[in-house]
C-alpha cells in the first residue's frame, strides 16, 4: 500500500508509523466502511490505544509527559511560537526560552548539560500512540515532566505509567502552557 501511495510511513526510532497518504484515501475507506456496515450487522467495537482512561488522559513516555496532557502541552507551546516541531526534529525559540524561564524552567541549564553529555537532543516530537499526534520528548520534555512533578501539578500513580493531574496542575497547564484538556 505504501508502494502505491495509499499509505505514508513515519520512522521513529525502531518503530514505523503508517498513516493514510491523502484525504482521498480516507474518503475511499469511509465509502468501503459504509458499504460493509449495510451488509453486516454491527459487531464488536474496535478500541485503539490504551483502554484505561487514566493512561489516555496523562502518562509518562519514558521520562516525558504523554497522552492528552502531553499533546495539549505541545499544541499550546507551538501555538504561541515557543516550540517548533517538524517531523522528528524540534527546537525551542528564544521566546520559548524566556517563557519557560518565567515559569521556573531553566532551559539554558539543560542546553549546557546537553553540550557536556552530547547524546540527547534538546527537543523533538514523539508520536503519541493514543492521540496519534506529537507530544514533546528530549531534554525539554523531561524538564517539563520533572518540573510538573516537583511542583505538585502531576503525580505518578503507583504500579502504572498513568499520571494524575492535580487541580493546581490543570490550572497551571492551562494558564502557562495554553493546554486545552477536555
Amino acid at each position: 500500500m505504501t508502494a502505491t501511495g495509499l499509505l505514508s510511513v513515519e520512522k521513529q526510532g525502531r518503530h514505523r508509523y503508517h498513516r493514510l497518504a491523502a484525504p482521498s484515501v480516507a474518503h475511499m475507506l469511509e465509502s468501503i466502511m459504509q458499504v460493509a456496515s449495510e451488509l453486516e450487522p454491527a459487531g464488536r467495537k474496535l478500541s485503539i490505544g490504551p483502554k484505561d482512561a487514566a493512561l489516555r488522559r496523562a502518562r509518562t513516555c519514558y521520562d516525558h509527559l504523554a497522552g492528552q496532557l502531553g499533546v495539549a502541552i505541545a499544541d499550546g507551546l507551538m501555538q504561541h511560537g515557543y516550540v517548533e516541531l517538524a517531523g522528528d526534529a524540534g527546537m525551542v525559540t528564544d521566546a520559548g526560552v524566556t517563557h519557560l524561564a518565567a515559569i521556573g524552567m531553566d532551559v539554558r541549564k539543560i542546553l549546557d548539560r546537553r553540550t557536556k553529555h552530547s547524546g540527547r537532543v534538546l527537543c523533538r516530537a514523539c508520536l503519541d500512540w493514543s492521540e496519534r499526534r506529537p507530544h514533546l520528548a528530549g531534554m525539554l520534555g523531561a524538564l517539563i515532566c520533572e518540573h510538573s512533578m516537583q511542583h505538585g501539578w502531576t503525580r505518578r500513580l503507583p504500579g502504572t505509567r498513568a499520571v494524575q493531574l492535580t487541580p493546581e496542575g490543570e490550572r497551571a497547564f492551562r494558564e502557562r502552557f495554553s493546554a486545552q484538556l477536555a
